[in-house]
């Protein structure tokens, strides 16, 4: 059986500001009109990212969008919403952030069959002049792109 994976949002500014070192995947959980929103495209998790408060997991920053035909029972777009983890994993991710310059950052959002899930990264911050090393890097690979395919 194959797994239907669909996109919904990523992050690019999460791989530009961090070194990504591991990511675990996560359910969320959202009332029904957050779900109609997301199959209409309407998320962004440019600032979002994650805590571990009492055990639980909890997504904060991300945005999505009022559902249009909704009416009256949206939800806060910016509310809090609990990640769904296993207990190990939770554990083993509270001992990694608790390591200085470790955080929890979400990478993409996207479905899996007719679930929503999101990658949760745990990742460590980068200096400036690893920012301007890493675009450095991409440059030259342009480069050599762009001369391979004139050749």
């Amino acid at each position: 059986m194959r797994e239907e994976i669909k996109i919904i949002a990523t992050n690019k500014k999460a791989y530009h500001d961090f070194f990504i070192e591991d990511t675990f995947e996560a359910g969320i959980q959202l009332v029904g009109s957050e779900v109609k929103s997301l199959r209409c495209g309407g998320l962004n998790l440019k600032d979002s990212f994650a805590f571990i408060k009492n055990g639980e997991v909890f997504l904060v920053g991300a945005h999505i969008s009022p559902y249009k035909m909704g009416g009256c029972f949206n939800p806060d777009p910016r509310r809090d919403r609990r990640l769904l983890l296993h207990k190990k994993e939770i554990e083993r991710l509270r001992g990694k952030v608790e390591q200085k310059g470790y955080a929890l950052v979400v990478t993409k959002a996207y479905f899996k069959q007719s679930l929503v899930k999101v990658e949760l990264a745990l990742a460590k911050g980068k200096e400036a002049h690893d920012k301007r090393q890493a675009l450095k890097e991409k440059q030259q690979q342009r480069d050599i792109q762009r001369a391979l395919a004139d050749y």
